[in-house]
């Protein structure tokens, strides 16, 4: 039911590593409201990463709530955000400790494991439990923002497959939950599909989300070599095929159609390297200025850098555990140096391509990094192949609210959220760059190679 004279609304929440975003769109995927608000990541100590969890996952997005509901008649809601993550709560929900983050060295729960497999999870559980035994739960960002909102202590079974192997056929693994110590009703109550999971002042909330398949579901990325490279904090690069692969060094997992499955990964050679390199460096020149700058520069004379400045977690993007500028000179400027820090999220992303086997036809690039025109162009020139940049830079949002439209009964097919895909510009290689990068990327390889 809609209100007279508001047109009928859904709101995506986005709980993201650097910021809560917030977009109340209608039915055909038009923006009706938006908002950002940031909060601090915190790298207290080398190998560590974290937020303050009672900011950033539970006032965040009660504010962003208040920021866009009134801009329609909202008929649904629903919450995305980065996994894994955990943080200790009170009885009324609140975090008292730091959110943990992936990547995170306290999410190593089995030292021996590389990467990919290592059960973060788990790692964050045992960590927390261990110094907040009395915590009356532990929760990831979805539950957290979930109960701010609603008082619902949820987390919807998709979200809940990155906590394996703590998630049993039927819940909660009661075994490993007391080898921990800790009791599974200290856990979110997990929901099944898009029932919701419970009501923010009448309006239906959803159990949640992953960041990653929200912004998959609007991208409009189905066909086989499409590459799904999502700038954000973190860097996520996805090939879609067809059929179900397995490559060693990526990760597999399940396409919003049903036919098709995503080859890649994560990597820090997004946001979280690009804001230490601003921080060190100051930020660049804005708009074309700094498109100005980077052109004049001879695309030859670059040095290339290993941009792990957290260990990353598959072994395609490397086993580095920190960043590295190798080639500097003395007459390289902050230009060469942005300009090299852009190209290396362009070469993560071909070392993904190349590693995964498949042809790729075009890159859709999503996230926030996509304001960032010389960041698209760098892309375009590393990789050889246009650059179709989303209109949305809060994709991970507006996928949010996409799914909010199942959990009112307004949608019954996650994948149908492909109409809401729109392009922005494409941007094409510039021919005066593919030696040049080639020759830095074939460098690249052997410095990941050689680690």
């Amino acid at each position: 039911m809609t209100t007279k004279g508001r047109p009928p609304i859904t709101i995506g929440i986005d709980v993201g590593t650097t910021a809560t975003k917030a977009v109340a769109v209608d039915e055909d995927g038009t923006i009706m409201a938006r908002t950002r608000r940031p909060h601090e990541l915190l790298a207290p100590a080398p190998g560590l990463l974290e937020v303050d969890a009672a900011d950033a996952w539970h006032r965040g997005p009660q504010q962003a709530w208040r920021d866009v509901r009134d801009s329609g008649d909202p008929q649904a809601a629903c919450v995305s955000a980065m996994v894994p993550s955990l943080t200790a709560v009170d009885g009324r929900g609140v975090p008292f400790g730091p959110g943990l983050l992936y990547g995170d060295a306290r999410g190593q729960a089995i030292a021996e494991l590389p990467p990919v497999g290592n059960e973060e999870w788990v790692g964050f559980l045992r960590h927390l439990a261990g110094i907040h035994p009395s915590a009356a739960g532990f929760w990831p960002a979805q539950t957290v923002a979930n109960h701010a909102l609603a008082g619902v202590a949820a987390l919807d079974t998709a979200t809940a497959m990155a906590a394996l192997p703590l998630l049993g056929d039927t819940g909660w693994d009661e075994a490993l939950c007391s080898e921990i110590g800790v009791r599974p009703e200290q856990l979110p109550r997990l929901v099944a599909g898009w029932e919701p999971a419970g009501d923010i002042g009448g309006v239906p909330l959803g159990a949640g989300t992953v960041d990653g398949l929200a912004e998959l579901t609007v991208a409009g990325a189905g066909e086989e070599g499409d590459v799904i490279v999502n700038l954000g904090s973190t860097l996520l690069c996805w090939m879609t095929t067809e059929g179900w692969r397995e490559v060693p060094g990526l990760w597999t997992i399940p396409h919003v159609t049903s036919d098709r499955c995503l080859l890649g990964g994560p990597s820090n050679a997004g946001g979280l390297f690009w804001d230490r390199v601003r921080a060190m460096l100051g930020d660049p020149p804005s708009g074309e200025d700094f498109e100005a700058a980077l052109r004049d520069l001879e695309p030859g004379d670059l040095p290339v850098w290993i941009p792990s400045v957290h260990p990353e977690r598959t072994l395609t993007a490397g086993r580095a555990r920190s960043a590295s500028l190798l080639g500097l000179e003395a007459t390289h400027r902050r230009a060469h140096l942005f300009r090299a820090a852009l190209e290396a999220t362009g070469f993560v992303v071909r070392r993904h391509i190349d590693v995964a086997g498949i042809a790729p036809r075009r890159i859709v690039a999503t996230g926030g990094g996509t304001a960032v025109g010389p960041w698209m162009q760098a892309l375009a020139d590393c990789t050889g192949l246009p650059v179709h940049v989303g209109a949305v830079p809060e994709s991970a949002a507006l996928g949010a609210a996409f799914a909010a439209r199942l959990v009112a009964g307004l949608e019954t097919d996650l994948a149908d959220g492909a109409r809401w895909a729109a392009t922005a510009r494409v941007v094409e290689p510039d021919p005066r760059w593919a030696g040049p990068s080639e020759a830095r990327y074939q460098r690249f390889v052997t410095l990941l190679d050689g680690e």
